[in-house]
């Protein structure tokens, strides 16, 4: 048999100690599938007495993950500490310079620095694998890369935070709103130490990044992703939509355009009985349209130890198997720069509001709407109480530039109590 690849193991985590689990307890299956065998050599973490319910006597133990990047005896480099900068980026970049293979879970830091380290690996020969940073065990990036290489990709879609999908789903399933629902996410462990990553859609914006790189062949562009999170949705929005026939989803949506490569995460309407509308819980889903196989749904766990780790496995068995490939799909020095597009595509958009009980309020709004160009396709004023009356309004399909203009017109109307809320209703 051929001799081991070794690893060295930096982050000792729920992925980190689900990686350890597997390679200890799946050792000649491992070793069967890839014709030789898979060992560990060496292992970093933050705290070293933790204990983790797996035993790490068999390994050496290295305080700094770059020392750890560096040792002679690691093939591969795991990086599964997370986190954009910081000890992650500097010992990825070790372990690219010392010559190792690198597979992480880092959907932040590839977001930011994938070019770089792209470019870095591929210079040096190496190959960096990322499946387990986007949407847990669904084998999206390795379906991107490999299975529809041989299509045109004209649209990457999806619901990427498990976290945004059970607030969500709980909120429509309990009648209970979005703070108790924050809370209850919370007290289970679901949200990272900053919810803000995944409430405010920047979790699942990272990895819509890195997939529109794979689709588009463009250069990661994080900072060009229009981010829009769940935190304005409210109980009354999830029942409207309901009676509408839609469900709500903090949905990414990435399209080459006329203009440029546009990138979202945004909540929207999606209809109940399409796949997206039917996903519960913290599950995620993506969906990737070609020219050549139409539509593609992948739905599965999209976090968790088994899940993920799972997902870093198959990167490592790849590796094992030598299997290379560019980190986004094509040489780092073939990606482009793209053009940003900024919503261009037309839709219709749900809009919920809080008017003053007061004559000719509403007239005002539907002016403004209609001199940005606007039409309502359908308009329902609720029960008010003595001094405002709510009011939800469906337009015809409309760009988001005319319903920024609009939105900017009508909050400057005497007539409002709060901001309204506006979100798009996507066709899946």
């Amino acid at each position: 048999m051929n001799p081991p690849l070794r690893l060295g193991i930096a982050g000792l985590g729920t992925v980190g100690t689900g990686v350890v689990r597997i390679v200890r307890q799946k050792a000649a299956l491992l070793a069967a599938r890839a014709g030789r065998p898979i060992t560990i050599s060496a292992v970093s973490a933050r705290t070293r007495d933790k204990d983790r319910g797996v035993s790490l006597s068999d390994y050496a133990w290295e305080d700094d993950p770059v020392a750890l990047a560096k040792r002679d005896d690691v093939d591969v480099f795991v990086e599964l500490m997370g986190g954009s900068d910081g000890p992650a980026k500097a010992a990825t970049e070790a372990a690219i310079a010392a010559g190792k293979d690198v597979v992480t879970a880092n959907k932040a830091m590839l977001a930011h620095h994938g070019q770089a380290l792209a470019s870095a690996a591929e210079t040096a020969g190496r190959v960096i694998r990322f499946e387990a940073a986007v949407a847990g065990g669904i084998p999206v990036v390795k379906t991107l890369t490999e299975g529809l290489a041989g299509n045109e990709i004209t649209r990457v879609m999806g619901v990427m935070n498990g976290t945004c999908n059970y607030i969500l789903t709980r909120m429509q399933a309990t009648g209970q709103g979005y703070n108790a629902l924050f809370e209850e996410a919370d007290k289970l462990g679901y949200l990272e130490a900053d919810p803000n990553l995944d409430v405010g859609g920047i979790d699942a914006g990272h990895k819509l990044a890195l997939l529109s790189s794979i689709a588009f062949g463009c250069q990661v562009d994080f900072d060009a992703v229009a981010l829009e999170g769940i935190q304005e949705i409210t109980l009354g929005d999830i029942r409207h939509a309901a009676d509408m026939g839609y469900r709500i989803k903090l949905l990414g949506v990435a399209q080459m355009t006329g203009r440029g490569l546009e990138q979202r995460m945004s909540p929207c309407l999606v209809p109940a009985k399409s796949p997206l509308g039917q996903l519960e819980g913290g599950t995620n889903m993506v969906v990737l349209e070609g020219d050549q196989v139409e539509q593609i749904v992948m739905r599965g766990p999209g976090a968790g130890m088994g899940p993920t780790a799972s997902a870093v496995m198959g990167d490592v068995m790849d590796i094992a198997r030598g299997f290379r490939l560019s980190t986004f799909g094509q040489p780092a020095t073939d990606l482009v720069k793209c053009e940003t597009a900024v919503s261009v595509t037309p839709a219709p958009y749900y809009m919920r509001m809080s008017l003053l009980d007061k004559p000719g309020a509403l007239a005002k709004v539907a002016t403004i709407l209609g001199e940005a160009g606007i039409s309502i396709d359908r308009m329902r004023q609720y029960r008010h109480d003595a001094s405002t009356a709510p009011v939800l309004i469906v337009t015809h399909k409309t760009t988001r530039d005319a319903l920024d203009t609009a939105l900017s017109g009508i909050n400057r109307l005497d007539v409002l109590s709060g901001a309204p809320v506006a979100l798009r209703i996507e066709t899946v």
